[in-house]
């Protein structure tokens, strides 16, 4: 509050009193207060005061009603790594969107050659070199020796983007492209590389360009022929002449061809291996009625195999009422003369007809074990009567027996019985097959082909078969049987004979040949290694039908079925194996959107191709469900 102002006038008086030097007077009665002042100017404000403290919050409202729901989101996808990675794997490199793993083949010197079969056709980014892999494609890995490899290895990542997603990714090496589907070569394979024409040469009956086995044979240092499977119903196989410079593998133009697999032809030419004699062995698959051959010749039966089978061996139709001859195809076809300018496929009968996906010679030249590629199929083995003729020899079907109460397929094994199905030699076995080419179809449900009542009878050693039909090459009744079911229809001689015929897409199967030699005959053939002990390895892709059914002789759980796994056979003495014991098994996860089982991109999903290193470790192409499929390198050593 501001204090009253004393008036001017009143100042004045009180000072003359003072400077008369008078004495002091009494003091006046104090006068009327003066008029307030004009006030003064604002004075400036004080300083912020402290914050109060908070005060004590409310009590909660009452929720309101729920919102209506909105609409639902789209599914995401399921995480690229489901689980660890499984221990001993290596995930060497991965190929583009849609395409499988094969051709998996290692040279002497280290290079690693594969494939990529089927890829997508909506590949679109190319890779480093330019090229766009949306078509069968024969490659290698340029800059890397495969047998140097360290045992400490790094994985290639799961593919991400894009580019990742429609191109090779390695984690060694660098995937170079040596040809594709329909090259040409400057005119030089003038239908295109892996395309199919009728045995005339007149019309393509094959387009499919699907590049699986690769077998290279050398003609020197740094140059040899890679030969190379095209898998199509009529399929075939290529011949290409390779030279290597810093630059990586180079096709000699002047030196290529397609095979000609003659009047008859040959089918779904997949897996095989070259024998330690160095002719390369395809393997003729699909294509027929697997073990239904008695509708083969069923006029009401329609079949697009038989018919494109019929246009390339009747490609004028001479012949309309004539089936294709199913019993001129699904043989190991031996490449005789591989080096030469007419390399000369011959079928080797004696090793018997089924879905062949692949044989593998051991070192004695003799034994040979081959895979069944099919539902229920058979393990084989085939033993020649002399070393490097395939011509002549024993024919066997294994029967398995699974260990006692074990149905865990990462730990359950099976002992081995060897059981003889039949001798043979080609010339008399051929000599059967010419007795069906002139087979007519049928009308009235009847059948030339051999039947499972055939193949009974023949076990049993009974000699009342049906009288010929149609020309088909039956035993007349009252005849003895000849052993032609054993060559013709291995698989119901095989079963019938009481051999396990339960396994579901036997595929590869494979051997090293020096560390064979070295544990079997004492041989020092392996690099800083001791090998006392060898293994035959094969891969069952899908562990479902017989092998999970719960009869027969294979009873497994269903655990890993759609992912398949790895076996193996340690080799004794004649290199006979009586033992089969597992390896490494695919494994699943279950999706968090749709609740499916899903083999884990970790793991193996449906292993094809295998193949043996000179150190021991595997080499195994898939064939599975994943975006894009892997070349692994295992080291079965971890189990061991």
């Amino acid at each position: 509050m501001q204090k009253p102002l004393i008036s001017a006038m009143l100042i004045a008086t009180l000072g003359m009193l003072t400077a008369c030097g008078s004495d002091d007077g009494k003091n006046g009665e104090v006068g009327a207060a003066g008029k307030s002042g004009i006030d003064g100017a604002p004075g400036a404000n004080g300083a912020d005061g402290a914050n109060g403290a908070d005060g004590i919050n409310g009590a909660d409202g009452i929720n309101g009603a729920d919102g209506i729901d909105g609409a639902n989101g789209s599914d995401g996808k399921d995480g690229a790594d489901a689980g660890l990675m499984t221990a001993g794997l290596t995930r060497l490199a991965t190929v583009p969107a849609g395409a499988e793993v094969t051709g998996a083949f290692i040279t002497e010197e280290g290079d690693l050659f594969f494939n990529l079969q089927h890829p997508s056709d909506a590949n679109e980014i190319p890779d480093a070199d330019g090229v766009l892999l949306n078509k069968g494609t024969v490659g290698v890995l340029k800059g890397l020796n495969i047998n140097k490899l360290p045992k400490n290895l790094i994985s290639s990542p799961v593919p991400q983007t894009d580019k990742e997603r429609q191109t090779v990714m390695s984690a060694y090496g660098e995937y170079q492209v040596v040809a594709q589907a329909g090259n040409t070569f400057g005119g030089a394979i003038p239908n295109g590389l892996g395309m199919i024409y009728d045995k005339n040469g007149t019309a393509a009956v094959s387009t499919a360009g699907w590049p699986d086995f690769n077998g290279f044979v050398s003609t020197g240092a740094n140059e040899g022929y890679l030969f190379t499977n095209w898998e199509s119903v009529p399929g075939g196989m290529s011949r290409l002449k390779l030279n290597k410079s810093n630059s990586g593998w180079m096709v000699d133009t002047s030196d290529v061809m397609m095979l000609d697999f003659g009047q008859w032809g040959t089918t779904a030419n997949c897996f095989g291996s070259v024998s330690p004699w160095g002719t390369p062995l395809t393997s003729e698959e699909w294509g027929n009625f697997g073990d239904n051959t008695h509708q083969w010749d069923n006029a009401n039966v329609s079949s697009s195999r038989r018919d494109v089978l019929k246009a390339y061996q009747d490609p004028t139709n001479a012949n309309p009422n004539v089936v294709p001859n199913t019993y001129r195809l699904h043989y190991i076809v031996e490449i005789e003369n591989p080096l030469g300018a007419n390399p000369q496929p011959v079928k080797r009968y004696a090793m018997g007809r089924f879905e062949h996906e692949n044989s593998i010679v051991m070192p004695d030249r003799k034994t040979v074990y081959l895979s069944q590629d099919d539902t229920d199929g058979v393990m084989f083995k085939f033993v020649a009567d002399t070393a490097e003729d395939l011509s002549v020899g024993t024919l066997y079907g294994a029967k398995v027996t699974q260990d006692m109460g074990s149905t865990e397929p990462q730990t359950t094994g099976f002992d081995i019985t060897w059981i003889e199905l039949a001798h043979g030699n080609d010339t008399e076995i051929e000599s059967w097959i010419a007795q069906y080419d002139a087979v007519e179809y049928h009308n009235d449900g009847d059948t030339s082909y051999l039947t499972d009542a055939d193949a009974a009878a023949w076990a049993a050693g009974d000699a009342n078969y049906p009288t010929v039909l149609n020309g088909g090459g039956k035993i007349t009744a009252g005849q003895v049987m000849d052993n032609r079911i054993a060559f013709l229809e291995s698989r119901k001689a095989a079963k019938a004979k009481g051999a396990t015929a339960e396994w579901k897409k036997f595929e590869g199967i494979y051997v090293n040949q020096k560390r064979a030699q070295e544990a079997v005959e004492g041989v020092d053939l392996v690099a800083n290694e001791t090998v006392t002990n060898a293994y035959v390895y094969f891969a069952i892709a899908d562990m479902d039908s017989g092998m999970v059914d719960n009869v027969g002789d294979i009873q497994l759980s269903a655990r890993v079925k759609d992912c398949g796994g790895v076996y193996r056979m340690k080799l004794e003495a004649g290199y006979d194996v009586s033992r089969i014991e597992p390896v490494v098994m695919g494994s699943t996860y279950r999706s968090s959107l749709s609740g499916a089982e899903r083999c884990d991109v970790n793991g193996l999903s449906q292993p094809d191709n295998v193949i043996v290193m000179d150190d021991g470790r595997i080499l195994l192409g898939e064939d599975g469900f994943q975006e894009n499929n892997t070349l692994w390198l295992y080291n079965p050593k971890v189990n061991d």
